[in-house]
């Protein structure tokens, strides 16, 4: 019993000392955020890698949820000879909650994973520790570029994210399934609000946040060579996609 009692306790002990550590990484980002030097080059090619190399996977997912949405909510709709409301339940979906999570969740598989894996080399390299030889902050050079273009670059996406997937659930409800077209468009407008957008857009920043600063901070604590890197990435992507779908619950109901 006493031997239960202890690992639960050294377990809980873990829980702690790695969330505040990954809070202190967070809180050391902030203030690096706002002292110069600004690193304006960095941030932009951070654009590029988590913004603009995520878009084709992106795209394609979100066109294929649409698509996969329309049809199931087709065939559950025909039982009550609602139709129409196809329309309105892809786009009430996609830009609420499906658009912001199955955005993050792929950006986390492309870009978190490769975030986590090349700070943890520079770790195991000593490359990290070169830079804080050289007097430069390896937060501020790694952690805030990261971090800032996750929050500037999955809204970006996730609004593409909801208008590819509307139109893939357009094409599958009016062209394959025969949804008069009037009344899909007309059931989105009557529907959906501005805010259900903003909302999933906050969503989006949040999810963008956990996302680069998980695969930051697996990636700063690596250890153990090559095969401390491997662990760090698997981690980083576990880990960033359960706190994804955590707070996409508690996003949800403080919003809606």
């Amino acid at each position: 019993m006493f031997k239960l009692f202890a690992w639960l306790g050294n377990i809980c002990l873990s829980l702690l000392q790695e969330m505040g550590k990954l809070l202190l990484l967070f809180l050391e980002a902030i203030i690096w955020l706002f002292r110069p030097p600004f690193r304006f080059r960095l941030f932009v090619k951070q654009l590029e890698f988590v913004g603009v190399n995520s878009l084709f996977v992106v795209l394609l997912t979100g066109l294929f949820t649409g698509m996969v949405l329309a049809l199931q909510t087709y065939y559950a709709f025909r039982l009550f000879s609602a139709e129409s409301l196809v329309g309105a339940t892809v786009a009430l979906s996609m830009t609420r909650e499906l658009g912001p999570v199955i955005t993050a969740l792929m950006v986390t598989g492309r870009a978190g994973s490769a975030i986590a894996a090349e700070i943890g080399t520079m770790r195991v390299t000593e490359q990290i520790d070169a830079l804080t030889v050289m007097a430069i902050s390896p937060v501020q050079y790694l952690v805030v570029p990261r971090i800032l273009a996750g929050v500037i670059m999955l809204p970006l996406l996730t609004i593409l994210s909801d208008f590819v997937g509307i139109v893939g659930g357009y094409l599958v409800g009016v062209k394959i399934l025969g949804i008069n077209s009037g009344l899909f468009i007309n059931k989105i407008y009557e529907h959906v609000d501005v805010d259900d957008l903003y909302n999933g857009l906050i969503k989006a920043a949040f999810f963008g946040l956990i996302l680069t600063l998980v695969g930051c901070y697996k990636g700063f604590y690596t250890r153990g060579g090559a095969e401390g890197v491997g662990k760090s990435t698997t981690q980083s992507v576990v880990l960033a996609s359960v706190l994804i779908l955590m707070f996409d619950y508690v996003l949800t109901a403080l919003m809606f």
